[in-house]
């Protein structure tokens, strides 16, 4: 890259003008930068801030999230979404306590070697916090590099993104990494936006393919996803003569694993909603129940499914609940339901059954 020099210096001056002041920026330890990669995947920053405080606050240091109960985990990560990234970064941290001696691998090949850390994330923790030199590609470095060279291949396939990461490491400061790839992030996020980029605030402006083309619209180029699944699935509120409310934990190994819900199961094609609901707590609960009243309906997207569920009272049941898929079970009172972790799913019933959490 011919003007990677020029581009290198243009970026810096604006980064260190302009960036954002962050949590983790204003004091980029390993830990609390680790932190804030795992937080920021998928998470807008704005959404992530508030969650960083009170994680932080609760375990401030990697060898008091080791000790942590899981569920104490799940519940400051819970309305955060992708939940497997908690669980992730508690097993990760048992593995830098017991193997590291509490100390993050300083290289990205030692922070790929635990659980939930990829690519991007090995490079961002290893070149934000300690000055390594790896350059860091994620949606918006991907944005920016496809702009400035006008790449004409779709980002999102393996030969797309062999060609950004080359583009990155080319542009890399070696000098600052550090500065570099937050600053590169930065200007994705707050300039060379996907839909409304603001050009005439960009410090690369000028070395800028796509703005020479007037085609910013045109890059990055995408592979189209395919379309999200539709699923159908039942849920039954059951209440006990005290007014406590019975919830199910969700198997570690299933979506929003380890985290609270109303009992239930998915609905198969030709099935009425009550013999589902019916069938799933015989097969979940081994209980047998008098299904009554629709209570509610519920749209929930995923990143790969477009999620119905429909909320339905449970009048009766004949036997005490045993888990079985459920790996447990609890009787809350509504106002105890805040202090068990729950998806943002979850939290979309209660609202929607007029429970406050």
């Amino acid at each position: 890259m011919e003007n990677a020099a020029v581009i290198r210096d243009l970026l810096a001056a604006w980064y260190h003008l302009r960036r954002r002041r962050l949590p983790w920026r204003e004091d980029p330890t390993p830990y609390r930068v680790w932190i804030s990669e795992i937080m920021l995947q998928q998470t807008q920053v704005a959404t992530v801030l508030p969650y960083f405080d009170r994680f932080i606050e609760a375990f401030p240091n990697v060898y008091v999230l080791a000790a942590a109960d899981e569920q104490a985990v799940l519940g400051l990560w819970a309305g955060l979404g992708y939940y497997r990234r908690a669980r992730f970064l508690h097993a990760a941290a048992k593995a830098v306590v017991t193997d590291h001696r509490g100390v993050l691998p300083d290289t990205p090949d030692g922070l790929r070697a635990l659980p939930g850390i990829g690519p991007y994330t090995a490079n961002a923790i290893a070149s934000v916090s300690r000055g390594y030199p790896a350059a860091v590609v994620d949606g918006n470095v991907n944005r920016v590099i496809a702009r400035l060279l006008a790449l004409e291949t779709e980002v999102n396939t393996s030969a797309g993104q062999r060609l950004v990461q080359s583009a990155a490491d080319a542009l890399l400061d070696r000098a600052d990494p550090s500065s570099h790839n937050q600053a590169m992030m930065e200007l994705g996020a707050l300039v060379c936006s996907p839909r409304q980029p603001r050009c005439d605030a960009c410090p690369i402006a000028t070395e800028c393919t796509a703005r020479a083309l007037d085609a910013w619209s045109r890059y990055p180029l995408k592979r189209k996803k395919a379309a999200q699944k539709r699923a159908h699935e039942v849920a039954g509120l059951y209440r006990r003569h005290d007014g406590s409310i019975l919830l199910a934990q969700r198997p570690d190994d299933a979506l929003l694993g380890g985290l609270w819900e109303l009992p239930g199961g998915i609905m198969p094609r030709g099935d009425s909603r009550k013999s589902a609901l019916a069938r799933a707590w015989r097969e979940r609960l081994d209980l047998r129940t008098d299904i009554g009243a629709h209570r509610a309906c519920v749209e929930h997207v995923f990143s790969h499914r477009r999620l119905t569920l429909e909320i339905y009272d449970v009048r009766h049941v004949v036997g005490d609940p045993q888990p079985s898929w459920y790996p447990a079970i609890t009787w809350r009172q509504p106002d105890g339901l805040h202090q068990l972790p729950l998806s943002k799913l979850s939290r979309k019933v209660f609202a929607a059954l007029g429970i406050a959490v």
